[in-house]
């Protein structure tokens, strides 16, 4: 029998739910401390369109319709908007920071941060907040963001020739 991934309670049956960006298997009771994961299956699709009797297709109109509509899109969260911060960060600062000549004191002293901090984030002991992230990022002109590169070559206009309105309006602030 398997096991709620959170309390460890033998369940019959587990939802997978999106609990803090990890996907679990939980019970039911546990399954409300996080969103619901549902994925589209052949025979929620096969009974939606039923035609049996008008009593069952009520029923079946009914549940489909629900399940249908959360399992189109997947509701977002938090999680969706977060950038993910590379896995060698750590290395990324450091070799950016000796490439420079700065000591880890000069580094955090121009970033108004304590060494220590610089220390913890080096060694790979804490990740970056994102307000000192993106200090580090416009100090050392490096990218701790895991593929940050791809994204901003998707979006950079690569070989769309069609005009959209925020090509011709200019905004006055």
């Amino acid at each position: 029998m398997p096991q709620c991934e959170m309390c460890g309670s033998d369940q019959a049956s587990l939802k997978t739910v999106k609990v803090e960006g990890a996907e679990l298997q939980l019970c039911d009771d546990c399954a409300e401390f996080g969103t619901e994961v549902r994925t589209e299956s052949t025979s929620s699709a096969s009974t939606k369109y039923s035609t049996t009797s008008s009593s069952g297709s009520n029923s079946s109109r009914s549940s489909g319709s629900s399940s249908s509509s959360s399992s189109k899109t997947r509701r977002r969260d938090m999680f969706d908007d977060m950038d993910e911060i590379a896995t060698d960060y750590d290395d990324r600062i450091r070799q950016a920071r000796e490439s420079r000549g700065l000591s880890q004191e000069e580094l955090a002293q121009s970033l108004n941060e304590k060494a220590s901090l610089i220390r913890k984030i080096e060694r790979g002991d804490i990740m970056p907040p994102d307000s000192v992230r993106k200090k580090i990022e416009r100090k050392l002109d490096i990218s701790l963001v895991e593929g940050e590169s791809d994204d901003d070559s998707e979006w950079s206009g690569g070989g769309s020739t069609t005009t959209t309105l925020g090509d011709v309006i200019k905004r006055k602030d």
